[in-house]
């Protein structure tokens, strides 16, 4: 079930928010943890039993941890077995299958496993608090039902971001739903439905009738190109602020994921501001543990290229992830060790050399195939005798030049700042609200292109 669907905005929150909000304060997790099951059964009723597993056994083995100090590291052993043994079960059998098949000319049969929805989500959820437990950051949770709902916690089950448990955990035992906390949630979670359904979605279509036009020039490439990075970023940046929003609905506070990465002035500090709780997992339970920067010089090279790795390989089993991965471990060590210091004191080009780095970033991460990349990137750069320009293409850019325009600016904190500085008279801030969930209801009525891009992941 999509947040930007009909089903989900007229049915299915309207009735948990007046069942949450009738029902006594020992009830509400109850109310919540039943729903997030129905959220997820609903789009995946297969494997729904996958999600209760999790949480049974990393509530059994956080329990054993500490309880039995003497053994905590089998208990550990036992959980992360499970929590990574059932995300390469599930995300990356087959992919080794064909890879072995290829390496070796063998002819292993394919398992064709249909990999649960938010497996990549909620496995590290469960993984960081299993860890946090061990490490003696948290305490385990003594109740089922409060684990269980943080784990399976709807606005954040399918597609993030990575909420730990150490954020919430106070939450979980002990909240407050107050006016303002409500109506900053609708707020927040309004600003991210129009990210999704009036910006991503429209630069979803752009970008599938550029890649379909019969004669391509060197413009629909770079439109393509900067239209998928633009839909991306709102697509997940969208889907997160809307978390955040159903988060604050019911009193939790779910930690920022995103803080204007487009305007990064490097690709270290574009890492710093885009899907922060994936790079921030990355670092605390995997680049950390290897010695982080405190090793020697080989050594540190080591640990980005296997963060890199894993963060590439995180996001699907296919090989142009994995290219995407060392892509950015590449550039991060040059960043840090040659040029870095000089980017900085430039002025204006810093912006530009992390836009034109992150655009070719997510032509690796759409294409598929080495032989897709190389065609894309070399058209877009003029290389396969293409003209620069041709009528088809000039059609499309008419017609999406005003969408365009508002994505780049939406993409900084320039409405953001204009929005403080003008404080809007009391009355029409309702107003505008109410009238972008007309325009996303008439949309999503009308259309039926309403994919999410992460839910691949």
């Amino acid at each position: 079930m999509l947040f930007s669907s009909i089903t989900f905005l007229f049915y299915f929150l309207p009735l948990l928010l007046i069942i949450y909000f009738i029902v006594l304060k020992k009830f509400k997790n109850l109310v919540l943890f039943i729903f997030s099951l129905l959220f997820y059964f609903y789009g995946e009723p297969k494997y729904g039993f996958l999600l209760i597993l999790s949480c049974i056994i990393n509530y059994i083995m956080g329990i054993l941890i500490v309880k039995h100090r003497k053994y905590d590291k089998i208990f550990l052993i036992i959980a992360l077995t499970y929590d990574i043994g059932s995300l390469l079960y599930f995300k990356y059998l087959d992919f080794f299958i064909e890879n072995i098949n290829n390496i070796f000319k063998s002819e292993i049969p394919f398992f064709y496993i249909v990999m649960p929805i938010g497996i990549s989500f909620f496995t590290f959820q469960t993984i960081s608090y299993i860890v946090d437990i061990y490490n003696k950051k948290v305490k385990p949770s003594k109740n089922f039902l409060n684990f269980a709902t943080y784990v399976c916690l709807f606005p954040q089950l399918v597609a993030g971001p990575i909420v730990r448990y150490q954020t919430i955990e106070n939450e979980l035992k002990n909240r407050e739903s107050n006016y303002d906390t409500f109506a900053l949630g609708i707020k927040r979670f309004t600003i991210g439905l129009a990210k999704k359904v009036l910006i991503a979605n429209l630069l979803g279509e752009l970008c599938t009738s550029l890649a379909a036009i019969s004669n391509q020039s060197v413009t629909s490439y770079l439109f393509q190109a900067v239209g998928y990075t633009l839909q991306i970023y709102f697509d997940f940046s969208g889907y997160s602020d809307m978390a955040i929003g159903l988060g604050l609905f019911f009193g939790f506070h779910f930690l920022e994921n995103f803080n204007y990465p487009l305007i990064a002035s490097s690709i270290t500090d574009f890492w710093r501001r885009w899907h922060i709780s994936l790079s921030s997992f990355f670092r605390d339970y995997v680049y950390i543990p290897l010695g982080g920067n405190r090793v020697s010089l080989l050594k540190w090279i080591r640990n980005i290229f296997i963060v890199w790795f894993l963060t590439g390989f995180w996001h699907g089993a296919s090989w142009n992830f994995i290219l995407w991965g060392i892509y950015f471990a590449i550039i991060l060590v040059l960043e840090k060790r040659v040029y870095g210091k000089y980017l900085k004191n430039t002025k204006i080009f810093k912006y530009i050399y992390t836009l034109i780095l992150v655009v070719i970033s997510f032509i690796i991460f759409k294409c598929e195939n080495t032989i897709d990349i190389k065609i894309f990137l070399s058209s877009m750069f003029g290389l396969n005798n293409l003209p620069f320009i041709n009528i088809e293409t000039l059609y499309y850019i008419r017609s999406y030049l005003i969408l365009f325009i508002i994505a780049i600016i939406s993409a900084t904190p320039l409405l953001k700042v204009i929005a403080r500085k003008i404080k809007p008279v009391a009355f029409l801030e309702p107003i505008i609200y109410i009238g972008i969930m007309i325009l996303v209801t008439a949309y999503l009525v009308d259309s039926s292109f309403n994919p999410f891009l992460y839910f691949r992941f």
